[in-house]
């Protein structure tokens, strides 16, 4: 229940078009709805401007269902993540219009174009480290954001990256996706003027140990204005991103 959907039913009330006692029933799920294995913030979206995200992974193909069946009567750009192709076909045979974004694992359950504003650049170390890349750049364009990806740019060639300098110096923010020593969200950040979010990937061998050894690097990097997210986690660093671009686009002075 978004703060559009509020707004019109409080107009709806002032102007007699409904009773009181009907806009408390279509309220009485205020702030949230149980659904006995769930329980659905139908609030959120009017408190942060995005609806509830479903992380998929540990929940029934039929609680997914549900889940997102109760949150589509109110909500757009449904954002489910760790989606396989069985909850993508499971959604669609319940009738609802959804898009599958297979390496990113992440679906959009009623799906509406929406403005993508600003500029962020989500880039990869490698090929391997794109699928974490990728649940990050959807994150960030279904939420509203113009996303620049910039992929395979690791500093085992690092002139690969620094062909690429102009585009990092647009960004109003970069989202830095590394496996392995996890080197490359240090070098971006020894280069731009913006903030720069690591996402250390489980990728590499042995010594990686999934992923700890590119946190670690990440979390102890020199260069200044690196934050750090989880291993993998690509949609907490698209997120993010989305949030300091908008506070961006926002304080730009008008052209």
């Amino acid at each position: 229940m978004d703060s559009k959907y509020l707004v019109s039913l409080l107009k709806q009330v002032k102007n007699g078009q409904i009773e009181p006692d009907e806009a408390m029933h279509e309220l009485r799920h205020l702030p949230f709805e149980d659904l006995g294995y769930a329980r659905i913030d139908t609030h959120r979206c009017a408190r942060t401007g995005v609806p509830e995200v479903i992380y998929c992974e540990g929940k029934s193909i039929p609680q997914i269902q549900g889940i997102i069946n109760r949150m589509s009567e109110h909500h757009s750009n449904i954002l489910a993540t760790r989606a396989t192709w069985e909850v993508f076909e499971a959604i669609e045979k319940i009738g609802l219009e959804c898009q599958y974004h297979e390496q990113a694992r992440i679906m959009v359950a009623n799906p509406r174009p929406v403005e993508q504003v600003g500029n962020i650049a989500v880039v990869s170390a490698g090929t391997s480290d794109i699928p974490v890349a990728e649940e990050a750049a959807v994150t960030a364009e279904t939420l509203g954001n113009h996303v620049n990806r910039i992929y395979d740019v690791g500093v085992a060639g690092i002139h690969r990256l620094l062909n690429v300098c102009d585009d990092l110096f647009e960004a109003n923010v970069s989202v830095v996706v590394a496996g392995m020593e996890g080197a490359l969200a240090s070098v971006v950040g020894g280069l731009v003027s913006c903030p720069v979010i690591g996402v250390p990937t489980s990728v590499g061998y042995g010594a990686s140990f999934g992923g700890v050894a590119a946190l670690l690097s990440m979390l102890n990097s020199c260069a200044s204005g690196v934050s750090v997210v989880n291993i993998d986690n690509g949609f907490g660093a698209g997120y993010q991103a989305s949030l300091i671009n908008k506070i961006a686009v926002n304080k730009a002075p008008p052209e």
